[in-house]
């Protein structure tokens, strides 16, 4: 069972969702070989910022905003992410299907799940194009 009692990832997680807000990211991960979670960073530079974050030999836990939508109706819409460095360790990596449920009990509203182990799998078009087709409205015809 993961810890995610540090109120910082609550904290952070209402930050991405309040639109008052320009802060759109949030992440946490692993305190050294425990299973206590804690905020290792959030901020207004989108995907390309937190994934800075996204460390070879680390599992990152993180929750993103973008804006979709088109003229008439733009609206914000979140991601829950999960990064697998692939170079973490196996009983880690063994653990993060578990864990994640931990986690989805404070990072609770999205519309996309993504999970991935290489930087590639977190590319801001790939992200919006999903986010535009399990919105059921894309006019853009990106399917």
């Amino acid at each position: 069972m993961a810890n995610v009692e540090d109120p910082a990832i609550e904290e952070a997680y209402n930050d991405v969702r309040d639109d008052n807000t320009e802060t759109d990211w949030m992440a946490c991960g692993y305190v050294g070989k425990t299973n206590d979670l804690e905020m290792i960073g959030s901020g207004s530079g989108g995907i390309d910022e937190m994934k800075s974050l996204f460390d070879p030999t680390l599992v990152v836990y993180g929750y993103l905003r973008v804006i979709a939508g088109d003229e008439e109706s733009k609206r914000p819409k979140f991601i829950f992410i999960t990064w697998v460095g692939e170079n973490c360790g196996v009983m880690r990596r063994a653990r993060v299907s578990v864990h994640k449920a931990d986690v989805k009990k404070v990072i609770k509203q999205f519309a996309v799940e993504r999970m991935g182990t290489e930087l590639s799998e977190f590319e801001y078009e790939d992200i919006m194009k999903e986010v535009r087709k399990v919105g059921g409205a894309d006019y853009q015809g990106n399917w």
